[in-house]
């Protein structure tokens, strides 16, 4: 049999886990700020675009309602060419 010794290895009954380091916590901190930023954008854009999107259907309700109203031209039919003797 081997024998294995623990000599030159001080081993501690206290375990430390080491916590991110100054490099991940900037980057962590940058990340959450942007993803705040985009999620602004987000909900900013899908503001505007509901607000057109309703003002857009308000516009063609308000054209298809005054096209019923007026009545539709009528064409007049072409005159017919006499030939020149």
């Amino acid at each position: 049999m081997i024998e294995r010794t623990t000599r030159g290895t001080a081993m501690s009954s206290k375990k430390s886990v080491p916590g991110p380091s100054k490099s991940e916590l900037r980057h962590e901190q940058t990340n959450t700020i942007a993803r705040e930023i985009i999620a602004q954008e987000t909900r900013a854009r899908d503001e505007k675009t509901a607000r057109l999107r309703a003002a857009r259907l308000a516009r063609d309700a308000a054209e298809r309602a005054q096209s019923q109203d007026v009545p539709a031209k009528t064409r007049t039919p072409a005159k017919k060419k006499t030939a020149k003797a």
